[in-house]
């Protein structure tokens, strides 16, 4: 009668290559990811039954070694959807410049490319065309993940274009803080509210700000 031998991993030695994986990836990979490595999903169970890894949201794992993430929803959409931009409320929070607490992670992607799919952490998708699209993309890096965020005045431009889904009293709260930083630069502004077709509707505001 023949016996049939589990081989049990260990964490501190038959992981070793999955590991070196990882690192290589700055230390997280998408569940695609980890396939083209070689990393199958059974695999990534095991690495996170051991402890040697913790899974950061749907088909997305960490290293478990690495400190806690600086700012996980942000590093997480980044990964997930690393040619989109943070924008609108999700943008004015990052820049401090509003007490609402946004309650997903608002999201621009250019228009006719596919729209990304993600699960956690939850995501809100608005759609920009050219110039709108690509300036005013600044690149921040959040545990090693690059994270594209639209600048201030560029934000700012946005939040008038879609005004009707920001809300006036959040975008007035904005203009309010940014007024009192140093870094008001009212021909910023009026470059993306020209860029986005909203100067017109801008410039009382800016005016009566000055």
């Amino acid at each position: 009668m023949g016996w049939a031998i589990l081989i049990m991993k260990t964490p501190n030695t038959d992981f070793n290559l999955e590991v070196s994986a990882f690192k290589a990836g700055k230390g997280m990979l998408t569940t695609g990811e980890a396939k083209q490595q070689g990393i199958s999903i059974y695999t990534l169970k095991r690495m996170t039954a051991c402890g040697l890894i913790i899974r950061l949201g749907r088909g997305c794992y960490r290293l478990a070694e690495l400190p806690p993430l600086e700012n996980s929803d942000l590093t997480l959409v980044s990964l997930r959807a690393p040619e989109s931009v943070v924008c609108l409320i999700s943008a004015l929070d990052f820049h401090r410049l509003t007490t609402r607490i946004p309650h997903c992670i608002y999201l621009a992607v250019e228009r006719g490319r596919s729209r990304p799919i993600i699960s956690y952490p939850r995501t809100r998708i608005f759609q920009f065309v050219g110039k709108s699209f690509s300036e005013g993309i600044e690149t921040h890096r959040f545990d090693n993940q690059r994270v594209r965020i639209y600048s201030v005045e560029k934000t700012l431009a946005d939040c008038f274009k879609f005004r009707n889904k920001i809300g006036m009293d959040v975008i007035l709260e904005a203009l309010q803080n940014y007024r009192q930083s140093k870094k008001f630069d009212v021909e910023k502004v009026l470059y993306y509210a020209d860029i986005c077709r909203v100067e017109s509707v801008m410039s009382p505001y800016l005016e009566s700000l000055l």
